[in-house]
């Protein structure tokens, strides 16, 4: 075990945990939709349900998603890799350029997601570099014939399924 690491080293070997991918919607203070891609989603409680994720320090969207805001957490389906790296702005495309409609509360609801979790941030904690937001989910929807997309060792990949679509 190293006890001496770079960031570049702790990055790396954060990398060799495989996660699901999210893009986040939310409204700006022109309450405008905004979105963000994010990786660092967890379930915290069933009872309340509530979920956490986390959002850089450096990010101009931080705001958006302050206690008492409205999130909408999209659980991205295998084939949505375009859509993650739109919305980590690696990707150039404008919102009517995306497949989505707008909730009766202005939210932004990307179509075809493996499902989906309507949360507002009931708490809001800094964890270093990033703050942690705490968010109780009001609403969801899913598809459990979908698959997921998964990020692992910086890059996207998808679960292994034989040709009867169980795992391998």
């Amino acid at each position: 075990m190293q006890t001496q690491f770079s960031t570049q080293e702790l990055r790396r070997a954060f990398s060799s945990f495989a996660t699901g991918v999210t893009v986040i919607t939310g409204l700006n203070s022109q309450r405008e939709p905004v979105g963000i891609t994010i990786s660092s989603f967890n379930t915290v409680s069933l009872t309340p349900p509530l979920v956490l994720w986390s959002i850089g320090n450096q990010s101009d969207l931080k705001t958006c998603f302050d206690v008492g805001k409205k999130q909408l957490i999209h659980v991205l389906d295998e084939s949505q890799k375009e859509l993650a790296l739109i919305f980590a702005k690696q990707l150039k495309k404008s919102i009517d350029q995306i497949e989505h409609d707008i909730q009766a509360n202005g939210l932004l609801r990307l179509t075809n997601c493996l499902a989906y979790f309507e949360c507002e941030t009931v708490a809001v904690h800094e964890g270093g570099d990033h703050q942690i937001i705490v968010a109780r989910i009001l609403s969801i929807g899913h598809d459990p014939n979908r698959q997921p997309l998964l990020f692992a060792h910086s890059q996207f990949t998808q679960l292994a399924l034989d040709s009867e679509g169980s795992l391998k």
